[in-house]
C-alpha cells in the first residue's frame, strides 16, 4: 500500500480530488444561478414560482443520483474503481458544457426547460457514481492511522467548487451589466468547464487500480451482484441505513443549507445585494478548509463517532437561529459572516471524518455499492431537495423561516439514530 507522502499517493489524491472538484463546480454552479435560471428558463408573473421551478430542476439532478450510484457502484465493484472514475467525469463534464449552449425560454419556448431538465439528469447520473467512487478509492489508498486526516481533503472539493463557482459568477456580475449577464454572461462558467474536464480526464487516465480491488480480483472474491449482496446481508443493510440517516443526510443537509440555500436566502428573503451575498458566502467557505482538515485529524485521535455526533447536534440546534439572524441582521455584513460560521463548523465536523468513516463501515467486495447507494439517496433525496423543500414549506406557512424546520427536524432525527446505532470504525482493516 502506498505511503501517504510518496509521490504516487499524491498523484492519486490529485486525480481523485480534482475530478471531484470538477463535479462539484459543475453541479453547484447551477445552484448558484438558481435565481437567474428562474428568469431565463421558467418565466412567470410570480417570481417565487419561477424560483421554485428552478430549484426543482436543481433537485431533479439530485434525485436521479441514486440511479447513477446503483449503475456505477456495481461497475466499480465488478470492473474496478478506475473504470467508473473515467466514465463519470466524462459524462459530468459533457453535460455541464451542454448547459452553456442551451437556448433560453425566449429563444426556444418549452423546449428550453425540457433540455435543461435533461442535462441536469445526466449530471445527476454522473454525480451518483463519482462521489462513492472517490470516497472508496482514496480511502483504500490511505494509511490506517491517518485516514481521517488524509482523506478529509476529498471533502474540501465541495467548498472549493463552491468558491470557484462563486468567485467566477461574482466577477462576471461585477464587470458586466445586468442585461449582458442575463444575455450571455451566465453561460461562461459552464463553457469554461470543458478545460477542467480535459485536465481531469488526463489525470484520471494515468491512475492505477485500487490495491484492495486488485487483491479481491487476485483471490477471485469479486461480487457478481454487489448491490444485491448488500441488500440481502443484514449487517451491511443496517449500516447502509445508518449511513443514509446520519452521516450522508446530515452532511448534505448542512452543506446545502450553508453553501447553497444560504446564498439564495440572503438574496431573496434578506434583501442582500447579490454581489455582497457572494462575497459573504466566499468568506464563510474559506473557513471550511482548515476546519475540515482539523476535524478529520481529530477523528483519528478521538474516533469518528464523537466528531460526527457533535456535527449533527450543532446543526440541529444552530440552523434556525442562524437563518433568523441572516434575516434580522441583513445590513450588518460582519454579523452575517459570524452567523454563517456556525453551520460551517457543523459541516466540517461531519465532512472531516466522513470519507474515512463511510468506507470503513463496509466489507471490501461490495464497498463501492454499499457506500454509493445510501450516500446518494441521502444527498439527492434529502439534501439536494432541501432548498426546494425549505422554500416550499416557507411559502405554505407564509414565513421563510418556517422552512428551516425541514433540516432541523431531520438533523435531530439523524443525531438520535447515530447515538444509538453508529459504530466506531477508526482503524478498521479495509481488506476485510
Amino acid at each position: 500500500m502506498s505511503q501517504p507522502k510518496h509521490p504516487s499517493y499524491r498523484s492519486i489524491a490529485v486525480a481523485a480530488c480534482f475530478g471531484t472538484f470538477l463535479e462539484w463546480y459543475d453541479f453547484l454552479t447551477f445552484g448558484s444561478l438558481a435565481t437567474i435560471f428562474g428568469t431565463l428558463f421558467f418565466p412567470s408573473d410570480d417570481p417565487v414560482a419561477g424560483l421554485l421551478a428552478s430549484l426543482a430542476t436543481f433537485g431533479i439532478g439530485m434525485v436521479i443520483r441514486p440511479v447513477g450510484a446503483a449503475v456505477f457502484g456495481s461497475i466499480g465493484d465488478r470492473r474496478g474503481r478506475r473504470f467508473s472514475f473515467i466514465a463519470t467525469i466524462a459524462l459530468m463534464g459533457g453535460a455541464t458544457f451542454a448547459v452553456g449552449l442551451l437556448p433560453t425560454h425566449a429563444q426556444a419556448g418549452l423546449a428550453a426547460p425540457l433540455l435543461l431538465v435533461a442535462v441536469r439528469m445526466l449530471q445527476g447520473l454522473a454525480m451518483g457514481g463519482e462521489i462513492g467512487g472517490a470516497i472508496v478509492y482514496l480511502t483504500e489508498h490511505a494509511p490506517p492511522a491517518k485516514r481521517g486526516l488524509y482523506t478529509s481533503i476529498l471533502q474540501l472539493m465541495g467548498p472549493l467548487g463552491v468558491m470557484a463557482s462563486t468567485m467566477q459568477i461574482t466577477l462576471l456580475q461585477s464587470h458586466l451589466s445586468h442585461e449582458d449577464f442575463l444575455d450571455w454572461g451566465w453561460r461562461v462558467p459552464f463553457l469554461v468547464s470543458i478545460v477542467l474536464l480535459a485536465v481531469s480526464l488526463k489525470s484520471r487516465m494515468a491512475l492505477h487500480e485500487s490495491p484492495v480491488f486488485l487483491e479481491l480480483r487476485a483471490k477471485n472474491r469479486l461480487a457478481a451482484a454487489p448491490l444485491r449482496d448488500c441488500l440481502r446481508d443484514p449487517f451491511t443493510r443496517q449500516r447502509m441505513i445508518v449511513l443514509f440517516c446520519c452521516i450522508s443526510a446530515g452532511g448534505s443537509l448542512l452543506f446545502f443549507s450553508s453553501q447553497v440555500y444560504a446564498g439564495v436566502f440572503m438574496k431573496t428573503v434578506a434583501g442582500v445585494d447579490p454581489v455582497v451575498a457572494g462575497h459573504l458566502t466566499l468568506i464563510a467557505t474559506l473557513a471550511l478548509f482548515p476546519l475540515t482538515i482539523i476535524c478529520g485529524g481529530l477523528s483519528d485521535r478521538i474516533g469518528r463517532r464523537p466528531v460526527l455526533l457533535a456535527g449533527l447536534l450543532l446543526g440541529a440546534v444552530g440552523l434556525f437561529p442562524v437563518f433568523a439572524g441572516l434575516r434580522d441582521f441583513a445590513a450588518e455584513p460582519a454579523s452575517l459572516v459570524a452567523l454563517l460560521l456556525v453551520p460551517i463548523l457543523a459541516v466540517a465536523m461531519i465532512t472531516g471524518p466522513q470519507t474515512a468513516a463511510v468506507a470503513e463501515l463496509f466489507p471490501a467486495r461490495s464497498r463501492y455499492s454499499a457506500v454509493a447507494l445510501p450516500h446518494n439517496l441521502a444527498a439527492g433525496w434529502i439534501g439536494g431537495m432541501s432548498p426546494f423543500m425549505v422554500t416550499w414549506i416557507g411559502r405554505q406557512f407564509g414565513d421563510p423561516l418556517a422552512g428551516m424546520l425541514y433540516p432541523v427536524v431531520l438533523l435531530g432525527l439523524g443525531a438520535a439514530i447515530a447515538w444509538r446505532f453508529l459504530p466506531e470504525t477508526r482503524g478498521r482493516d479495509l481488506n476485510d
